[in-house]
């Protein structure tokens, strides 16, 4: 498939056309579909890895940023469509975990069912927490962020890129914030849950929870640190999704 096909939303950093599977990542909270990166690039070509881009940052910084999470699925799976010649796994962080398993339903309902999904960093779509940062004042909010370790710096500190950033990250804090999960069978693909164990954003209970949510097999790592653990553990996580993506 051509690389021209991917337009605004796929990112396909290295092409891998010859790969069995595919993994389809979801970026967290603020992030951008260039986070997957480095993973691209130590998959392939044993996987084709491609890389969501959500509007509102980066080179679709001038669209508006989609607030609703159901409303963001919608779209995405309409952009997955053409991709879906080959077996696909789903890896999401924070946000990104949430809209995976949105996904997941969406596409399992039409009969394209993944080969197993990955939520890493975030809550089952069953728990919620009372939040409301998409609400907080600027310093407030940047104080936030701040505390989860997932920005750079220099980038707080940083008044002019502040300003370009911050409309996106509140707008995915609405979506996460504002994001009730809807009535619905359990999926039918393995989950796997990578979390922190000391991640503010998650307790173990929390995270355990996802087992609820698929009638498959459900397995959970729990890692040495924060919200943004997958920074310090980049080997280990890499490792795990390519044994469970052969063993699928």
């Amino acid at each position: 498939m051509s690389t021209a096909k991917t337009g605004a939303w796929v990112r396909r950093f290295h092409p891998a056309p010859d790969a069995a599977t595919r993994l389809i990542c979801f970026p967290h909270a603020g992030g951008s579909a260039t986070y997957y990166f480095p993973v691209s690039r130590a998959l392939s070509p044993e996987i084709d890895v491609l890389a969501i881009q959500y509007p509102g940052r980066m080179d679709r910084r001038n669209e508006p940023c989609v607030e609703d999470i159901h409303e963001l699925a919608d779209l995405v799976v309409e952009q997955l469509t053409p991709w879906l010649d080959r077996p696909f796994t789903l890896f999401g962080h924070s946000l990104g975990a949430t809209l995976g398993f949105e996904v997941a339903q969406r596409l399992s309902a039409t009969g394209e069912h993944p080969l197993a999904l990955f939520a890493s960093g975030r809550m089952a779509p069953s728990r919620h927490r009372d939040t409301d940062f998409h609400r907080f004042d600027d310093h407030a909010l940047i104080e936030q962020i701040g505390q989860l370790s997932g920005t750079d710096a220099k980038v707080l500190d940083d008044a002019e890129m502040l300003r370009l950033i911050l409309p996106t990250i509140r707008g995915d804090y609405k979506a996460v914030e504002t994001y009730r999960m809807r009535p619905g069978p359990p999926l039918t693909c393995p989950i796997t849950v990578l979390t922190g164990d000391d991640d503010p954003e998650v307790t173990l209970d929390e995270a355990q929870a996802w087992a609820e949510h698929t009638s498959g097999r459900f397995e959970m790592t729990v890692f040495n640190g924060g919200h943004f653990f997958l920074t310090d553990h980049v080997e280990a996580v890499l490792t795990q999704i390519s044994a469970q993506v052969a063993a699928a």
